[in-house]
């Protein structure tokens, strides 16, 4: 009997032994309640609050014509309504000349960096930042100085044709907006304002070009009347070695001066940092000369040719060791064009290249007295962009007299 009873347990525990590894299975990789968990403490997705901020930023992605869409930051003082916009169209990064100040302020968002921060600070003004076709956050293929469709461009795009573009998007989705744009810009950014006057949209109602690049080889950038700016060779890297231009050239000697006498030629510079990698490079080597490459981009025979309508004050320097040629080639162009244009200025001052958005009461050991680039914001700059710009413009003056006579800056 003790047999048949150990029998019939054993069969008994055959059957329960399948059920129990199951139930010990299924508790093993059952999820664990809620006690049994340390969740993380970090959100999927943080929306900062921002409400108190006394300026609205909107970063969205335009489209051009072509279907490319390029990165745009737009910075609205709150409470705005019937503003201005000013426009600058870079290659340097749009977003990140904001980046560096995190403020709930909008002056010191774009602070003294940014040649129109009084416009935006005590004008009101809208400001917009856009990241130049194939640079940083926009898409699209980058080309250095991009010219006008025709022989040197065979596609359908430039930068005239994406400011428009841009200029025509920005007037149709800010209902903030008087619907008046104006553009400015330093350097390649003075270079892209002049870009807009070619077939501009009719919104666009100013235009402050300052140290603008407008020839690559007759006295801009890249040549100064036929000699090569070695340097040049640092900036083609920075700014084509990659999209976001952030491959850094690298040297091997304290003094840079030591690093040319050891490699010798301007050739063997770009072959050692790798240089016949990006487009622009190449070109410069294989045009020397002031040939057709460079004469058929010039922006001043370009805009002498058609002259132009939209009010523009040119803005040079006087020690300016980049574009000394530019704008100053300009205004005699546009001069011999239209000599009786009531709206073509031509500001001179004693500054080096983009000073005007610096201090500007020295210039190395020579003092002024006062800061003449400040006297430029307020006193020249901010009263004509309110004159073409705002509702309700003030009279513009026919000069502005600086604060010294070496500081002189005319209005013609």
């Amino acid at each position: 009997m003790s047999t048949i009873f150990a029998r019939g347990r054993a069969a008994e525990l055959c059957a329960v032994l399948p059920m129990l590894f199951a139930v010990f299975v299924s508790m093993a990789i059952a999820p664990a309640s809620a006690a049994d968990t340390l969740p993380s403490e970090i959100p999927s997705a943080f929306v900062p609050r921002v409400d108190s901020f006394d300026y609205v930023k909107r970063e969205v992605m335009i489209p051009m014509r072509d279907g490319i869409k390029l990165q745009t930051l737009i910075l609205i003082p709150r409470g705005a309504r019937g503003a201005p916009i000013l426009l600058s169209r870079t290659p340097y990064g749009a977003t990140e000349r904001i980046s560096k100040n995190s403020s709930a302020h909008l002056a010191a968002v774009i602070d003294s960096s940014d040649v129109a921060d009084d416009a935006v600070e005590g004008g009101g003004y809208i400001r917009v930042m856009q990241d130049v076709r194939g640079k940083h956050g926009s898409e699209g293929d980058y080309v250095m100085t991009r010219p006008l469709r025709g022989p040197l461009n065979p596609t359908a795009v430039d930068h005239s044709t994406d400011t428009y573009d841009t200029i025509d998007w920005l007037v149709k989705n800010i209902p903030e907006t008087n619907g008046k744009v104006g553009i400015l810009g330093i350097s390649y950014d003075g270079f892209t304002s002049l870009m807009a006057l070619v077939n501009p949209h009719p919104a666009l109602r100013a235009a402050v070009p300052i140290n603008a690049m407008v020839d690559g080889w007759r006295g801009d950038d890249w040549f100064h009347n036929g000699a090569f700016r070695l340097d040049s060779l640092t900036y083609f890297h920075g700014q084509e070695a990659s999209r976001a231009s952030d491959v850094t050239w690298w040297s091997d000697h304290y003094d840079d001066y030591d690093t040319w006498l050891g490699v010798g030629s301007a050739g063997d510079m770009a072959r050692l940092h790798g240089l016949e990698q990006v487009g622009f490079t190449d070109k410069v080597m294989n045009h020397p000369a002031y040939d057709a490459f460079w004469q058929d981009q010039a922006l001043d025979k370009i805009l002498a040719k058609q002259g132009v309508t939209v009010p523009v004050m040119l803005v040079h320097s006087l020690w300016d060791q980049e574009d000394i040629y530019g704008n100053i080639a300009l205004y005699k162009a546009l001069q011999a064009r239209q000599a009786d244009n009531p709206n073509l200025f031509l500001v001179i001052g004693p500054w080096f290249h983009h000073q005007q958005r610096l201090d500007g009461s020295a210039i190395g050991p020579i003092r002024f007295g006062s800061d003449t680039a400040r006297y430029f914001r307020l006193h020249v700059l901010r009263p004509f962009l309110d004159h073409y710009l705002k509702d309700d413009p003030a009279p513009l003056g026919t000069s502005f007299d600086g604060v010294a006579a070496s500081s002189r800056a005319f209005v013609a």
